[in-house]
């Protein structure tokens, strides 16, 4: 079962949580295409898939 959860893609709502900001800030990123890859739902609501959000967070470090 928890991998089930593991691959569910996440929310907004849980992703701005997650990185302590705001529905705002991920917008804004959004729009400046530096948040990670979406996807839009029928209903407009977006999601957002934990590899590509793991993927998009590695690509941030720092390598110094």
């Amino acid at each position: 079962m928890a991998t089930a959860t593991a691959n569910k893609p996440l929310t907004v709502a849980e992703l701005c949580a997650e990185l302590g900001i705001s529905r705002s800030t991920f917008y804004d990123w959004r729009q400046k295409g530096r948040a990670p890859r979406c996807l839009k739902l029928p209903n407009g609501d977006l999601r957002i898939r934990r590899t590509d959000f793991d993927r998009w967070l590695n690509s941030l470090e720092d390598a110094h």
